[in-house]
């Protein structure tokens, strides 16, 4: 749904109802649905009411208003979960832990002195966090080529991730997009770090020579989507999973 306008027809703002002892979000007395035509359900009341919030904000420009799907971010992730993993659950999986065999923080400078320090300081501690969560110790490297992550590290990510629900596999997808990490992505989802930080260690090496040779606009805008996604990923996790 990224991306995508449609005209809408509704009269009445997006409410909540109870359903299958969880909740719903209904436009018009019909339940929201995926693109697929799954209806979306969550077991959190605040959850429901925030893609309810979003689509009477949407639909608040009144009949006939053309839907930007981009502004509904909740339901997108949640039509991603609903519609995508179930049926690509293993590709899906395939595709996050691609990005753990050259995760982002495991690449390291050798120089200058102070871009060392900082990737140290900022990164390692979320690899520390890593092993020790998830039983996955990821090597570091200074050249382009990295090496081969331990076998074991790989298995105990990929049993992680086999065990979390469609929903979470779904946010941390936009979180390893985003980041082009799954250390960054698990941290975030987990709560270790907030979308400010998953920005800042995303971004550490750019930001670095920002702070040498100065901002361009070209990076302010792809700046702000990422500060945008991360922010809403990050409310993705806050309410889908409790």
């Amino acid at each position: 749904m990224s991306g995508a306008k449609k005209a809408v027809e509704f009269a009445e703002p997006a409410v909540v109802a109870e359903a299958d002892g969880g909740f719903s979000v209904e436009l018009d007395g019909k339940p929201l649905r995926s693109p697929a035509g799954a209806a979306i359900r969550t077991r959190h009341r605040a959850f429901a009411e925030a893609i309810a919030a979003e689509w009477t904000g949407v639909l608040s420009r009144g009949k006939g208003a053309r839907v930007d799907f981009d502004k509904v971010p909740l339901t997108r992730i949640v039509g991603t979960a609903l519609d995508r993993i179930p049926a690509k659950r293993d590709a899906v999986i395939d595709e996050m832990l691609a990005h753990a065999e050259t995760d982002l923080l495991c690449y390291r400078s050798d120089q200058p002195r102070d871009l060392v320090a900082r990737q140290v300081a900022v990164w390692q501690p979320l690899l520390d966090w890593l092993a020790l969560t998830y039983d996955a110790r990821l090597e570091t490297h200074t050249s382009l080529q990295p090496p081969e992550q331990p076998a074991a590290s790989l298995a105990a990510l990929r049993c992680a991730l086999a065990g979390f629900d469609d929903l979470k596999l779904a946010g941390l997808g936009v979180a390893v997009a985003t980041t082009g990490s799954l250390a960054l992505a698990l941290a975030l989802a987990d709560g270790r770090i907030d979308a400010d930080a998953a920005f800042e260690a995303a971004e550490l090496d750019t930001l670095y020579q920002i702070g040498r040779w100065g901002d361009d606009p070209v990076l302010t805008a792809k700046h702000a989507a990422m500060r945008r996604d991360l922010a809403d990923t990050q409310r993705f996790f806050r309410l889908a999973l409790g």
